[in-house]
């Protein structure tokens, strides 16, 4: 019977924390995205861009580092996350355009297994709509109760309640 319960309800924890674990994968992986461009060599991934015929590929390569390492640290530290979440998106998405699209939905594409292991073919789009799933929900539920958001939201709270006028009523 406690079984049955546990699968049809959630965990015995704050709605708001879901937020974490989710914060936490989708802001590392952004982080190690831009980690792994950068580590390369951002002229690396500047020229496979300029290879793909994307205009600007200087300052789209460097714009997309950026938004990956410095957004994802935001995702992580629960701040901003409306704010931040747009220019991901953006990458996400030029991403599943320019790249994934013409490989399937698939992120993995097992395509030989020998002596040497798995050989995989290009992944798809799979990956980039989890994360854009993850940045959506963390739009819409926030950032949870660990977070830069909610230590800011409760200060403005708490300087709000400060400042509220006193209303004395008094009867004739």
């Amino acid at each position: 019977m406690r079984l049955v319960r546990l699968a049809v309800s959630p965990l015995p924890l704050p709605a708001a924390w879901y937020a974490l674990p989710l914060r936490l994968i989708v802001g590392f992986g952004f982080m190690q995205h831009g980690y792994a461009k950068l580590s390369r060599g951002a002229g690396d991934f500047i020229g496979i861009l300029h290879a793909m015929g994307l205009p600007h590929a200087e300052l789209l390569g460097w714009a997309t580092i950026l938004v990956e390492l410095g957004g994802g640290l935001m995702v992580l530290l629960g701040a901003l996350l409306p704010l931040v979440s747009i220019p991901m998106i953006v990458v996400l998405l030029v991403a599943i355009v320019t790249v994934h699209l013409p490989n399937g939905f698939s992120s993995i594409k097992l395509q030989a297994f020998d002596a040497m292991g798995a050989h995989f073919g290009q992944p798809g789009y799979e990956t980039d709509l989890l994360y854009l799933a993850g940045l959506v929900a963390l739009c819409i539920g926030g950032a949870g109760p660990w977070s830069i958001d909610a230590l800011v939201g409760a200060r403005l709270r708490a300087i709000a309640r400060k400042r509220a006028p006193t209303v004395v009523v008094t009867t004739p």
